[in-house]
């Protein structure tokens, strides 16, 4: 499992990774809402934090992870720009293995 931050952060490497592909290509897309959707476990750790933490469930896996039983999520994300918070173009050439 990982966490749902985690998941997150290499949702944002990959955009960004198509973003520079998608420079000098004469055909662009531009990125509208990405929407995420995922199973999760809660756990709440012991101790005088009291942090609760998202635990993304791998694929396949199913109804009960650990003593937590697990929950499914749907993330709208809006992608802009951190600069201008215009909304990105992604695409270019195809990279191995991709679908």
């Amino acid at each position: 499992m990982i966490e749902l931050a985690e998941m997150i952060g290499q949702l944002r490497a990959e955009l960004a990774r198509a973003m520079t592909a998608a420079e000098g290509e004469e055909l662009r897309f531009g990125l509208g809402t990405v929407q995420l959707e995922a199973e999760f476990s809660v756990e709440r750790s012991a101790g005088g934090e009291g942090r609760v933490r998202f635990w993304v469930v791998e694929a396949g896996a199913s109804g009960q992870a650990g003593t937590s039983a697990t929950h499914r999520v749907t993330l709208t994300l809006e992608p802009v720009l951190r600069d201008s918070g215009a909304r990105p173009w992604v695409g270019g050439a195809e990279a191995e293995g991709e679908r």
